[in-house]
């Protein structure tokens, strides 16, 4: 009996350690900031600040977003991309979703690409969650290229969903970028850094990958959608050519409901002309 009490006292003991330092884990918002500098960008765009919120999943950040969207305010971004899973298809709330976007546009301008979760919505769901960010001013990228002006000057910018990463549908964008203009493509999933990289984009953003959800001090993340075990693309910078890819180890969960060494990150990159 003695032997059984000290199990149980241990295992109090555990749990009482865990439980906080799990919910620490999952809670502390972390700010990346990159700086993107190459030699042959547009002077004009010397300065631009990009904020990016990727795999939100429903996850609630204080009272109305409030955490994430006092830290976006702060740093005055010039423009925010959302990459995808905002949203969550196993416990949906649209409610919640549109609660970030709304303080978000208030904020810089706002675009969005879809990820799988929004892909696997029902279509009154999804219908629903399109027109709220109508509404609210969200611009929706859906497999096209838009002209993003920025002072004297303008952007490319090219938007995928998930099921248009890498066949004829970008191909097709591509035939409307400006090739003498900078370009930047919003991509939910990492994985096909290779295909990003023969069309010539400059910049990507992406997410998908949870920061490998559970990660290795000194090896990387454990486990990625679409990776498998230790993916190569879990978060940072990756650099293959003229192409640059931001991987952002994004803000919620989905299946696995805990990080370990993974804080929720928002990523910011700002643009540096040599």
């Amino acid at each position: 009996m003695e032997k059984k009490k000290k199990k149980i006292i241990g295992l109090c003991i555990v749990l009482a350690i865990l439980i906080p330092f799990f919910i620490w884990q999952n809670n502390y918002l972390t700010e990346t900031t990159y700086e993107y500098n190459v030699s042959d960008i547009d002077p004009a765009l010397d300065g631009m600040k990009i904020a990016q919120i990727s795999d939100l999943h429903n996850k609630k950040f204080g009272k109305g977003q409030k955490n994430l969207l006092q830290k976006l305010e702060k740093y005055q971004p010039d423009i925010i991309f959302v990459t995808g899973d905002v949203i969550d298809s196993n416990h949906t709330n649209v409610e919640v979703a549109l609660e970030f976007l709304e303080g978000a546009v208030k904020i810089a301008p706002t675009y969005y690409v879809i990820g799988n979760h929004e892909m696997w919505l029902d279509a009154d769901t999804l219908a629903e969650l399109k027109s709220g960010m109508e509404k609210l001013g969200v611009y929706y990228v859906d497999n096209e290229c838009l002209s993003i002006p920025y002072g004297e000057t303008t952007y490319n910018l090219v938007g995928l969903d998930v099921d248009n990463l890498y066949g004829s549908k970008l191909d097709q964008c591509m035939e409307m970028v400006d090739e003498d203009k900078f370009s930047i493509l919003l991509a939910h999933e990492p994985q096909y850094f290779n295909r990003y990289c023969t069309i010539g984009m400059d910049l990507v953003f992406t997410g998908h990958a949870h920061g490998g959800q559970v990660r290795i001090p000194f090896v990387g993340g454990l486990v990625a959608p679409d990776q498998g075990l230790f993916p190569e693309y879990t978060e940072g910078m990756h650099v293959e050519d003229q192409t640059t890819m931001v991987v952002s180890r994004g803000l919620g969960n989905s299946i696995i409901p805990v990080r370990i060494f993974n804080f929720p990150e928002i990523v910011y990159v700002e643009l540096r002309a040599d």
